[in-house]
């Protein structure tokens, strides 16, 4: 379970620094100490995680579901997300922007790793900066997925 609750403490850091720490604490009702050890990793807060009501708030705010797709990720289940996100244009160009993004997102995954295997370490600002990329990336794919469940049920090929 260590594992697995150091991983949730890190999507509910990402989930209220998506939302913002005073605009957390107003959705919530939490103080900033209290969100703070729902993500803390020291030990005397390792069985503090936080209340599910807290976390449909915090994510109805966010631009992305951090925690529950980090929990769908932890049972192996895919989930679509089908909010506006910034890699969704206005136009709506379809499954052709989607592949010119995803070619795009990816091209800055492999730069981004590149860069930061280059001394043969990947330090923990490195990590985190990759792991942005991945996210991006899968908001494409989503968004391509989408759009291939809407051609698919329009009947065109």
């Amino acid at each position: 379970m260590a594992g697995v609750g150091s991983y949730l403490k890190k999507h509910t850091e990402a989930l209220v620094k998506d939302v913002g720490l005073e605009a957390a604490c107003a959705a919530t009702g939490k103080s900033k100490a209290t969100l703070g050890r729902y993500y803390s990793d020291s030990e005397e807060h390792s069985d503090r995680f936080m209340p599910i009501d807290a976390v449909a708030a915090l994510e109805e705010a966010a631009r992305y579901p951090h925690v529950t797709s980090a929990l769908s990720e932890l049972r192996g289940i895919t989930i679509s997300y089908d909010a506006e996100r910034k890699n969704s244009p206005e136009g709506d160009g379809g499954v052709n922007s989607d592949v010119i993004a995803l070619s795009q997102r990816f091209a800055m995954l492999m730069a981004e790793y590149q860069q930061s295997i280059e001394d043969g370490i990947i330090t923990i600002n490195e990590a985190k900066r990759l792991l942005r990329e991945t996210l991006a990336l899968q908001h494409v794919l989503i968004d391509m997925k989408l759009h291939l469940e809407e051609e698919a049920g329009n009947g065109h090929t």
